[in-house]
């Protein structure tokens, strides 16, 4: 019944309530014609799996075609023809994952022309957000090490992969957000000596205010669970010597009614949005705020710093995950062994035990 449902979803979402995390895993990985494969398939052990060779023998593209069965897109370029090995008109990938309660085959097909279609058991899907918590991974590449220093569109970034695995209605709600975001700038750019251009303005702005009360919700309720697990994991990685902070950096006053203060917010700098073009207000503009002993880390922050956040920020999303699935995703770790001093590797080779791990090292 509803009610039972309801019941169970509490009882798993409270922390004082124990039940069995099920072990996401990947039994095989079928490649035809993906970057550097012409054809291979690989089998895969439950637990860590290292994947050496030398330098562009393929080792990351593997993972690459892992990460894309997850979120439909590649951690590493927007052109996705790029992803058919050179001579091939087309590619395909095929990955069977092993879940708490089934088997699923993860089909996708890349043509010529760069587009992909998908299809689950069997079955074509329409739309990226139902392929979306079939396969769940948390990526760590010497890139994401650069997390706290990089732009504050790393940092949204890391925030939406992280919740759109977990939640499809913020996924959808990204989606519509970014789509009613684009018209609105177009808007601002080419017609901006428009007469009616505040009337229609208006309208985006009501889209804009909608979707965006739910992005910056999930992300504030996201990052006050990560900075929980972080701030942990820093704890430990640090030897407690220092105490990592992360909060939700927004223009937007949070404290009592989201949606009309976005829409207050939207209104105040319409004037400067004309004059520049774009829209300067809304969770695209959303950072995280990253501080060390209350100094801002995204400024201050030594290299070996950064890399001890960023860590910590990745096993934040690892624990994130399981909590709000039930589930451990598949941690894929990407020649990130040989960036990390002896003390910070222990650290996240520890936090493979009980999760599928694939791992590459030269």
């Amino acid at each position: 019944s509803i009610l039972k449902i309801f019941t169970w979803r509490k009882l798993l979402k409270n922390k004082s309530f124990s039940y069995i995390i099920g072990r996401m895993k990947i039994i095989s990985l079928s490649l035809a014609n993906f970057r550097n494969y012409e054809s291979q398939q690989v089998f895969f052990d439950g637990g860590l799996n290292v994947l050496h060779g030398k330098n562009a023998s393929g080792k990351t593209n593997m993972l690459e075609s892992v990460y894309l069965c997850s979120l439909l897109r590649s951690p590493r370029t927007t052109k996705d023809k790029e992803l058919i090995r050179m001579g091939a008109s087309r590619a395909k990938i095929t990955l069977v994952v092993e879940k708490k309660f089934r088997k699923h085959t993860i089909t996708i097909f890349i043509d010529e022309q760069g587009k992909k279609k998908v299809a689950i058991d069997g079955i074509p899907v329409q739309r990226a957000g139902e392929l979306l918590g079939v396969l769940g991974v948390v990526f760590f590449s010497p890139d994401e090490l650069k997390l706290v220093k990089e732009s504050p569109a790393e940092r949204r970034g890391f925030l939406d992969v992280g919740l759109s695995q977990q939640q499809k209605a913020y996924f959808s709600a990204l989606q519509r957000y970014n789509k009613t975001l684009k018209q609105k700038n177009n808007l601002l750019k080419e017609s901006r000596n428009a007469e009616n251009l505040d009337d229609m303005l208006d309208i985006w702005d009501i889209g804009l205010a909608e979707q965006g009360t739910i992005i910056i919700r999930k992300r504030m309720e996201y990052v006050e669970e990560l900075n929980r697990y972080a701030s942990a994991s820093h704890e430990k990685i640090s030897s407690g010597k220092e105490k990592l902070k992360l909060s939700y950096e927004t223009a937007v006053n949070t404290h009592d009614d989201i949606r009309r203060n976005l829409e207050e917010a939207l209104l105040s700098s319409r004037a400067k949005d004309k004059e520049l073009g774009y829209c300067t207000v809304g969770p695209h503009r959303d950072d995280i705020k990253i501080e060390i002993d209350g100094i801002d880390a995204r400024k201050f922050a030594s290299q070996g710093q950064q890399r001890t956040i960023a860590l910590a920020m990745k096993l934040g999303e690892v624990e994130l995950y399981k909590k709000e699935t039930g589930e451990t995703p598949i941690l894929l770790l990407d020649d990130v062994l040989s960036e990390l001093d002896k003390t910070r590797r222990d650290i996240l080779l520890s936090a493979t035990e009980g999760v599928q791990t694939i791992l590459t090292c030269t």
